[in-house]
């Protein structure tokens, strides 16, 4: 799953900032992205959690400036999902 949320995020053009995929229960991945508009960087966090019978994978995205994203933040969480959903169907 990380492998495929990883090449997810190469695709949308999100900077890839961190992986930490050593912890036993939770791996998460951390990536901005500059909004075209005004250029600010957004913080996502892509959280992947195991347990035994299924795999959890939380999105948050956060804009660094500005009291409102002009719905950015959730356009970008259901594009990392459609982009999750391709990578997971090849």
């Amino acid at each position: 799953m990380v492998a495929a949320s990883t090449q997810a995020i190469e695709n949308l053009g999100w900077e890839l900032v961190n992986i930490d995929a050593d912890k036993d229960i939770i791996e998460a991945i951390e990536a901005t992205d500059i909004t075209a508009c005004f250029g600010f960087k957004d913080d996502i966090v892509v959280r992947i959690t195991d347990s035994e019978n299924e795999r959890l994978v939380d999105i948050r995205s956060k804009s660094r400036i500005g009291g409102g994203d002009l719905v950015k933040n959730a356009a970008r969480i259901h594009g990392f999902i459609d982009a999750l959903d391709g990578e997971l169907a090849n």
